[in-house]
């Protein structure tokens, strides 16, 4: 996880097809993403953003996907968060 110019990166699992949405546990170094979506035509990583920016309180347009775009392993950026809020999500 780095924190630099107001926003966080850290990287992330993507579970898709999941029976519930949520965000956490940590898996190895990476946190994990449950999404109902199915990983198709980009569905898995709009409800990615989706269910990141809820969980952060933030809006959609701040969380990119910066790296992993076609994979369940991504790193995600997220502007206007700390890496405390991130550790502390990924903690409860």
């Amino acid at each position: 996880m780095t924190e630099k110019d107001g926003g966080v990166t850290f990287d992330i699992v993507v579970k898709p097809r999941s029976s519930r949405e949520k965000v956490g546990p940590v898996q190895g170094d990476r946190l994990v993403v449950a999404v109902n979506a199915p990983p198709v035509d980009g569905k898995a990583n709009e409800a990615v953003v989706r269910v990141l920016a809820e969980a952060f309180g933030v809006p959609r347009s701040v969380v990119t996907i910066v790296r992993g775009e076609t994979g369940r392993r991504k790193t995600i950026r997220i502007a206007g968060v700390t890496g405390d809020q991130v550790a502390y999500l990924a903690n409860s």
